[in-house]
């Protein structure tokens, strides 16, 4: 955590001096030595968006590609925004699809949304300033300086990063679950290893879910290591199942051991992908060690009064390596390691589709599945686009002066709820008064003359550079409100009262994010989240039922998957939205993450069913049996969902009860003799598996319930 946030100290100093250096320079150039006003407007704002809005990650090809995709949408918008500002009904009417487009573009990867602010930048100042058409070619020369010296300041003089953190922490993950087998292998595991196989697991998820966008990108390989993520939480807790039941591993028949030491050894070579490792995993050995322990339990009379335990023991062994396999297939494409047949395979596990059917991949697949309502990034797009067309159009029909502070003020405090918009809005206001007074108290000292303002600008860009992630909100809009009173001053000399214009600006922007705010989904991504976990479970629910049925061999149809992983996706984004925001009461964090495991726990239980082969069997007295359980879990699931999407309604029935030795299942241990005692035994231990997280989930099911029940505004 302290290296961390030396890094981020050192990236926020970096950033500064690079805006420092980079913005009074490219102003004093192209005012004082080229004499062109309209560039050397451009090229300041241009390099603040470069340096100090957009905030690009990856390696240096990736940061490269992602400042000449700025440069190029940002011509694009500047464009735009100086053929429509001669009309501000047009202006306006324009501004709305534009700046939907730009948000929503967000959901390509990480460099997308963190660049988004400053591509709208590009557009809402021409867009919301006077101008005509033939000032265009100086315009794009300020904004293009500005957008070479910015990346060239940005590859050069940056500190040298600390590495992926994702993958790192995904080799961490793996490498903590090997150490902890290895120990369970040599019966010398302990507390110590448990718990650091769970603080990896943890650290990973924060790696995961530290931002409103997911840290990874649309291609196969970005789509690859994200499933890795949930691959490897699963892997965690179907690994602590197992040791939990059997700490000492030796104690297990040699098959199922010699099974957990090829999951091991596949683990370690995972670990070592990510830095490259040439080792490549043993995935025929993994296969073979499966293949072994499918084959001992086959060979093993039914009837045996051992026969159900060696069903349990190699269940988990089996889940934890056909679990750890699927990881491994993900972290191979990942590395760039993989052949395509295998990386399509893949793909359709991920996004839940029929082995005939091929994946969608790419931007096109996503923006698809984010069209609707139930999206926290369509919504949060819809509520920007509408929020900057009003300010563009009530800033041209009121006449303020500087219509692009209005709009500006608008973007800057715009929230994803009401009452984040509003808390923000007054920290900018305050922010923006204490500005006003530092920045004219520095005006009355050193007076309008250039010289004076010259020396102040550096300064005051230094700090405004800083203060993004690592000083109050307020204080960056105080630090920004000095750079604009000496910038200005230096066009004209106006003295103090350019402060007093701003102040009225960004209260008129702050009013217009705030009425958006309270008229597009006020309560944020909160009352997106609650329907979002319902529908996990109601998906999951119903998946689970399929499933069960094609183990046992009374559906002949191929579960259907592909609902439940939509579900899933949704309710990442629908989280990742809702932990960004800021100034609000959270659904109960830590009761909502619980509902999260609960829904991933059910789909991947689910989706182990589904990878089993259909028996050729019909029904018999134990298939029913099963399937009604399985049936009885799906409803209770139902009326979960129904808790969270109607507040106040009656709680589920208590859970289920699914034991192996229950009454009803008498038969299983009688039908010794018959084919399909392996697969019901297995599929009960599934419904076992599960079990145990039910009652886990009626609590926090109904803390989030009482929560959706409070008015956004309280």
């Amino acid at each position: 955590m302290l290296a961390r946030m030396r890094w981020w100290s050192s990236a926020a100093a970096f950033r500064a001096v690079r805006a420092m250096v980079v913005v009074p320079g490219l102003f004093a150039l192209t005012y004082e030595v080229i004499g062109d006003l309209q560039m050397a407007t451009f090229a300041a704002f241009g390099g603040f968006a470069t340096l100090v809005l957009a905030s690009f990650s990856g390696t240096r090809r990736d940061r490269a590609l992602a400042h000449g995709g700025l440069a190029v949408a940002g011509s694009a918008l500047l464009v735009l925004g100086t053929a429509v500002n001669a009309s501000p009904w047009v202006a306006a009417a324009v501004t709305l699809p534009v700046t939907f487009l730009v948000l929503f573009a967000g959901i390509a990867g990480p460099n997308a949304a963190a660049g988004g602010t400053a591509a709208l930048l590009a557009y809402v100042l021409p867009a919301a300033s006077p101008g005509t058409i033939d000032m265009l070619g100086s315009r794009l020369a300020g904004w293009w300086l500005a957008s070479v010296v910015g990346a060239a300041a940005v590859l050069l003089l940056s500190p040298r990063p600390p590495g992926d953190r994702l993958r790192a922490a995904v080799a961490a993950s793996a490498g903590a679950l090997a150490d902890r087998l290895d120990a369970a292998l040599r019966g010398a595991g302990t507390d110590a290893d448990r718990a650091a196989a769970l603080a990896a697991k943890h650290e990973l998820l924060a790696a995961f879910t530290a931002t409103p966008y997911r840290p990874t990108g649309s291609t196969v390989a970005d789509q690859a290591l994200t499933s890795l993520v949930g691959m490897l939480e699963w892997a965690t807790a179907v690994l602590e199942d197992g040791l939990r039941e059997y700490p000492d591993l030796r104690t297990l028949a040699p098959v199922e051991r010699d099974l957990y030491a090829a999951t091991r050894d596949t683990l370690r070579r995972v670990a070592a992908l990510p830095s490259g490792g040439a080792e490549m995993p043993d995935l025929a050995g993994l296969q073979r060690a499966i293949g072994s322990s499918v084959a001992a339990l086959r060979r093993m009379p039914a009837g045996d009064g051992d026969f159900a335990d060696a069903v349990h023991q190699a269940f988990h062994a089996q889940t934890s390596a056909l679990t750890v396999r699927a990881a491994t297939l993900d972290a191979l494409i990942a590395a760039g390691c993989s052949d395509p047949a295998t990386a399509a395979e893949q793909a359709r596990r991920w996004y839940g589709l029929p082995a005939a059917r091929p994946p969608r991949a790419g931007v096109l697949a996503l923006a698809w599945r984010h069209a609707n309502l139930r999206s926290v990034w369509f919504r949060n797009s819809v509520r920007g686009a509408f929020a900057l067309a009003a300010a563009v159009l009530v800033a041209d029909l009121v006449g303020v002066q500087h219509a692009f502070w209005v709009v500006l003020g608008t973007l800057s405090v715009l929230r994803t709820n009401a009452a984040g918009t509003g808390s923000t809005a007054v920290r900018a206001l305050l922010g923006t008064v204490v500005g006003f007074v530092v920045g004219a108290a520095l005006l009355l000292v050193v007076g309008t003359g250039p010289g004076a303002l010259w020396v102040a600008l550096p300064i005051a860009v230094l700090v405004a550079g800083y203060a993004p992630g690592t000083l109050p909100f307020a204080a960056g809009q105080a630090a920004f409100t000095i750079v604009v009173s000496v910038l200005y001053n230096l066009l004209v000399p106006v003295g103090w009262s350019i402060g007093v214009v701003r102040i009225e600006d960004v209260a008129l922007g702050c009013a217009v994010s705030l009425v958006v705010g309270v008229l597009f989904w006020p309560r944020g991504a909160s009352a997106v989240v609650g329907d979002d976990v319902a529908d996990a479970f109601r998906e999951g629910g119903r998946y689970l039922a399929q499933s069960v049925d094609w183990a046992l061999g009374l559906r002949q149809q191929e579960p259907e998957p592909a609902r439940a992983v939509t579900a899933g996706l949704r309710l990442d984004e629908g989280v990742r939205g809702l932990l960004a925001e800021r100034g609000t009461r959270h659904l109960a964090t830590q009761q909502l993450w619980r509902l999260v495991g609960g829904t991933i726990r059910l789909r991947l239980t689910a989706q182990s069913l589904a990878s089993l082969p259909s028996p050729d069997a019909g029904p018999d007295p134990v298939s029913d049996e099963l399937s009604g359980q399985a049936a009885r879990i799906a409803r209770w699931f139902d009326d979960l969902a129904d808790l969270l999407v109607r507040p106040g309604a009656a709680g589920p029935s208590p859970a289920p009860a699914v034991a192996i030795r229950i009454p009803t299942l008498r038969p299983v241990a009688a039908a010794a003799a018959t084919d399909t005692l392996p697969c019901t035994l297995w599929v009960e231990q599934h419904l076992q598996h599960i079990r145990p997280a039910l009652d886990s989930l009626v609590v926090p099911a109904a803390e989030v319930a009482r929560l959706r029940g409070i008015p956004w505004w309280r």
